[in-house]
């Protein structure tokens, strides 16, 4: 492929220039009058020190690419299509002229038509976003080859310079009869012309959007660790280019924080700026319209991230908050700031509203849409529960050696996370729980933290043996940056490799969340199911093996540790619980159907689409052990401790949205879960489930919703689900895969929780009717024990507290029933067997209780029994 080849492949070029400009040379140009102007931009990298970062202007494709050598912009890899964008200055519409220029020294001394630097113009997304601009932009390539020959688009010059020194590229823009000309120039270093190279007939709309310095070095091995080139004094200027400072990104990128127990933790993510001697990073928030400093930090030298602790929060009101950071540069100390809020906590709030999030791929990045019409439910609180990027993120794959060049790797694609969704978090507070993905796994079985091998491969063949592919250093950073601001983990001890563990309560407004991770302990099923089974990537390939005979097969799935964690916290209403629900990367069953026979689940990206209306037929449940359906022994054990405190279930990672009522020994008989649906959706699953006669669905709903067995033989009740369907909208790659995002509301005062689930295209102002089909579903605490009564106990008038606590206790077993915190003075504790029961009347907040012993279960019980406590 030659340079011209190259150039059309990568770069969008609407004209095919063919005529010079006649006379004009580069010391010669036609000037607009427009250019005659202050310089719009100028690069300052002379004032930073060396370090692996560009600045606030500037979006590198990829980050690791792109680092500050002796006040210059080094490209330290010889490989195709690396760029860096200007955020502040964009190319706009107006017919005016504009001039970019910069001084290039080639590091890479390989000869070549097909590699080449210099500029991309017009550069554009797949949205009109400076920010998709940045990430994935194409535009018109103008430069020059490493042999020294001038380009613009396909055109190509005829004069070689010695490109063995460094030269400056000059490229203006006029415009002319509606269209435009481009010169462009190689100048040597004492301004003399080297060679030019002149275009005509070139659109406006070519020349809209961003303008960046770009690198392509075709035929290297790819991410060669060979310098490519070097860029100097990157200066703009002209009426056409637009100045947006608002638009720069860092040092401060984001922060996220959680409060729980009048302790606030936030993390600020930064970008690669550590290694300058003598920075500052502090927090502070605003009193009396004065910014007062609370705690200085360190920066992480691998997660970037500075995490600060602030015991004995009381404010009774939302504070403004920002993190601070002084930058000692050539020039002076460059100041910095993240502005935000720390809300008032919800506490007196009759109800708390949580927005629900996973499964973010690139396809719709940067998401606008989704901030936009999720800040108008006004949520209280924010989860993303796994799948915060895809290994595909921005472009590029994976790089996972050396560690250094790994953790940017993840950086690039954690910041463009960030940059898509902190408008929603920044002022309120959210959890945050990496999923298999966000560690480079297609799926993840830990195993405890064990290594899992890559010498014969980097999918199947090592996530299969259970563990973490990458190094527990790089595991650690990743918890880090997602995590660090969770309250504090219930027991801290690391697992196998010293990964750290993040599993942990959050108490918020009353409503008590225990938080898991439901990949990090459990079992590979490849490890633990016979060889006859032939697992594959959590599939059996073997159709004649019989995975539900296998119940009692030794597998963890949530592990000792978690399990012990969440008996406590299924027991634990302190602080003002009234409410309680579990979130988790995935839900505790297998809402997926494939064609029958299938045997992996490879082939859904290809699934067609079907209308609205129409059902497919010829689909069978899978038996995908990435769920938390298998195995089903622990699934069950977690959902009898679950249940016992009337906790909803909220999740992510399935890309299909569902609410589900789960069943243990009966349908029902456990608590309900909503799994969202995917921000983007990468594997866009389904819930086809063959049907006959018989089939009951749910009064109005389709024939998938009702009582049904997942492929493990696991007890659900589906309500709703968001099936992929045609919606002629585009593109269809987002709108089509059901996408969009979830609102659970916690109602204190009637006790019920509201789901909601919503695609991202609908304004739920405008279209307040516009949720997927099913939904809103409106749950009542106590459904999520709904296992039927066989008896009752007397009736309890309770006096002396408000709302107390119920812990309804077998005398026999000395097993806890169930623990409710119920709404008013009087309720009747219900049970499952005959027999004595004791109930311990409580209010933890003053520490008053009482215990009722003897009680005694009759079917048919209506007595009243008055409790003072």
């Amino acid at each position: 492929m030659d340079r011209r080849e190259a150039v059309k492949a990568i770069a969008i070029s609407t004209v095919t220039p063919k005529i010079f400009l006649q006379g004009q040379t580069a010391q010669q140009p036609v000037i607009d009058q427009d250019l005659a102007q202050k310089v719009a931009f100028q690069s300052s990298w002379q004032n930073w020190p060396d370090m692996e970062w560009v600045g606030p202007e500037y979006w590198g494709n990829r980050l690791q690419d792109w680092q500050i050598r002796d006040g210059k912009v080094v490209c330290d890899v010889s490989s195709s299509n690396r760029t860096l964008h200007c955020l502040s200055c964009q190319l706009t519409a107006q017919q005016s002229g504009f001039e970019t220029n910069v001084e290039v020294e080639l590091l890479n001394p390989q000869a070549s038509a097909q590699h080449y630097t210099g500029f991309r113009l017009g550069a554009q997304g797949k949205f009109e976003d400076y920010r998709s601009a940045a990430v994935f932009g194409k535009g018109l390539d103008a430069g020059i080859t490493t042999e020294g020959v001038l380009f613009i688009g396909e055109k190509q010059g005829t004069q070689k310079v010695d490109v063995s020194q460094p030269v400056d590229l000059r490229l203006l823009a006029t415009p002319e009869n509606g269209n435009y000309t481009l010169q462009l120039a190689c100048l040597g270093s004492n301004d003399e012309t080297l060679a030019e190279l002149s275009t005509t007939n070139v659109s406006n709309d070519t020349l809209r959007g961003n303008i960046a310095l770009v690198s392509h070095f075709t035929d290297q091995e790819e991410n060669s660790a060979q310098p490519s080139v070097a860029f100097g004094n990157w200066e703009m200027s002209g009426a056409k280019i637009s100045q947006q400072p608002q638009h720069t990104f860092g040092p401060i990128c984001f922060a996220q924080y959680t409060l729980h127990d009048q302790t606030l933790k936030l993390t600020a993510q930064l970008a690669p700026v550590e290694a300058i001697p003598e920075h500052r990073i502090v927090l502070q928030i605003q009193q009396d319209n004065q910014w007062k400093t609370l705690q200085e930090r360190a920066i992480d030298p691998m997660g970037r991230t500075a995490q600060f602790r602030i015991e004995d929060w009381k404010h009774e009101k939302a504070v403004p908050y920002r993190v601070l950071l002084e930058l000692p540069l050539k020039n002076g100390i460059q100041t910095y700031s993240y502005e935000g809020t720390i809300a008032k906590e919800p506490t007196d709030a009759a109800q708390v509203k949580m927005a629900v999030f996973s499964c973010n791929g690139d396809f719709g990045f940067p998401d606008n849409e989704v901030s936009l019409h999720v800040n108008k439910h006004k949520p209280d609180l924010a989860v993303f529960l796994g799948d915060q990027f895809y290994e595909s993120t921005g472009g590029f794959g994976i790089q996972t050696s050396p560690m250094e060049k790994a953790s940017l790797d993840y950086l690039r694609k954690w910041y463009m996370f960030g940059w898509s969704y902190r408008d929603i978090f920044k002022d309120i507070p959210s959890a945050c729980i990496p999923d298999d993905h966000d560690v480079y796994h297609g799926n993840v079985w830990g195993e405890s933290g064990k290594h899992a091998p890559t010498d014969e491969g980097w999918t199947y063949v090592a996530q299969d043996q259970g563990g973490y592919k990458m190094p527990p250093e790089w595991v650690n950073m990743v918890q880090r940056t997602q995590t660090g601001h969770l309250p504090d983990p219930y027991d801290p001890t690391p697992v196998k490799q010293g990964i750290g563990v993040y599993y942990t309560d959050w108490n918020y407004g009353g409503i008590s969340m225990a938080i898991l991770e439901d990949r990090k302990f459990k079992s590979a099923p490849k490890n633990v199911l016979p060889e006859e089974a032939k697992v594959t990537n959590g599939f059996i390939q073997n159709p004649e093996f019989n995975i539900q005979t296998h119940y009692d097969i030794e597998a963890d799935l949530l592990g000792e540790r978690q399990l012990t964690f969440l008996k406590d916290w299924s027991t634990n209403w302190d602080k003002g619980t009234e409410m309680k629900a579990v979130l988790s990367q995935t839900n505790f069953c297998t809402v997926a159907t494939l064609p029958k026979g299938s045997i992996i689940d490879s082939i859904v990206p290809r699934l067609p689409m079907p209308e609205l209306g129409e059902y497919v037929a010829g689909d069978a449940p899978t038996t995908d052990m990435d769920s938390n359906g298998w195995p089903q022994k622990g699934r069950d054990e977690a959902l009898r401790i679950i249940r016992k405190c009337f906790a909803l279930h909220i999740a992510g990672d399935q890309h299909l949205a569902s609410t589900v009522h789960y069943g243990v020994d009966e349908f029902g008989d456990a608590g309900y879960a909503f799994a969202g649906p995917a921000l983007n959706n990468i594997f866009p699953r389904r819930w086809w489930p063959p049907v006959d006669a018989s089939h009951q669905s749910l009064p109005g709903q389709p024939a998938y919703t009702g009582d049904f067995e997942d492929g493990f033989g696991n007890l659900m009740t589906i309500h709703a689900v968001a099936n992929p369907r045609q919606t002629h909208r585009e593109p269809a790659i987002i709108y089509d895969r059901a996408t969009g995002y979830g609102i659970v509301t916690f109602n204190k005062e009637d006790r019920t929780m509201k789901i909601e689930c919503w695609p991202r295209y609908v304004d739920p102002e405008k279209e307040p009717e516009g949720q997927y089909l099913g939904w809103p579903i409106t749950v009542k605490q106590q459904d999520n024990y709904s296992r039927k009564a066989v008896a009752h106990l007397d009736e309890l008038q309770i006096e002396g507290v408000k709302n107390p606590l119920l812990e309804v206790i077998n005398e026999q077993s000395g097993e806890t029933e169930y623990m409710l915190r119920i709404k008013g003075h009087s309720f009747q504790p219900h049970v499952f067997a005959t027999g004595n029961y004791a109930v311990r009347v409580s209010h933890p907040e003053s520490g008053r209780e009482k215990l009722l012993e003897g009680l005694k279960a009759e079917t048919g019980a209506n007595r009243t029994r008055k409790v003072v406590i």
